[in-house]
């Protein structure tokens, strides 16, 4: 097995930059105290991020991602986050390998 060494690259810049933008944001925020409201948008900003993340698969007509986007939106509201994201991810594998 070999790897090509612009993927190599390519994967340790985003690895790099991912931890940039965690460490700034640490950074910036570590001796202030923030109020309910920022607080509140820190709370949901993963939960933006992932969807961002995964929107552009629901664009691509296939039904499966949209019977697991459906599942995945219930899940959500029954579970908190790390629930969510495995069932999500368990259900879009499974109906992608049933349903194409």
């Amino acid at each position: 097995m070999s790897v090509d060494p612009h993927t190599a690259a390519t994967i340790a810049a985003m690895a790099l930059v991912t931890y940039l933008t965690r460490i700034g944001g640490y950074l910036a925020l570590r001796n202030r105290a923030l109020g309910p409201r920022a607080v509140a948008v820190m709370d949901a900003a993963p939960g933006c991020v992932l969807i961002a993340v995964i929107a552009p698969d629901f664009v691509s007509g296939r039904p499966a991602d949209l019977v697991a986007l459906a599942i995945t939106v219930f899940a959500a509201t029954r579970w908190s986050m790390l629930p969510t994201v495995l069932i999500g991810i368990a259900s879009a594998g499974v109906l992608r390998h049933l349903l194409g």
